[in-house]
């Protein structure tokens, strides 16, 4: 998204483009799956002054406005990603940490199933499963 463009969708929600609001944006754009605390990190390195609070209400505010939403990867804090990428689930492993990523696709036969049985909707785009990845099951090194 160009600046110029997250200028006007915040103008027209009465909000004014900061420094803090545009690093944070780039931060999760430049970084792909980010944690509040990574994207701190990497906002910290041109902004020295930025707290963890302000990457935080950031976040929340840029998810608001669907430029950018997460996922739960662990037990710990939400991995947000641009909104604007392909919908996908994660498989994350809990042996390595890693993360890889399938089409949603593969999960709407499941997904109509409890819509049909249930009348329960899933957001499959926010769908992360865990396991053991390949790699940890053969004993290979990380």
């Amino acid at each position: 998204m160009s600046e110029s463009s997250l200028a006007e969708m915040l103008r027209a929600r009465g909000l004014r483009l900061t420094a803090q609001r545009q690093l944070v944006l780039q931060a999760v754009l430049d970084l792909g799956h980010a944690t509040p605390e990574q994207v701190h990190t990497a906002v910290r390195e041109v902004a020295a002054g930025v707290n963890i609070t302000t990457i935080y209400r950031t976040l929340e505010l840029l998810e608001r406005l669907g430029l950018v939403t997460h996922t739960h990867l662990s037990h710990g804090s939400p991995t947000y990603h641009a909104a604007g990428e392909h919908q996908h689930v994660h498989l994350v492993c809990r042996e390595c940490g890693a993360i890889d990523e399938i089409d949603p696709e593969l999960l709407r036969p499941l997904a109509e199933q409890l819509a049909a049985q249930r009348g329960f909707r899933v957001d499959i785009g926010h769908v992360s499963l865990f396991g053991v990845c390949v790699r940890c099951e053969n004993g290979d090194e990380k």
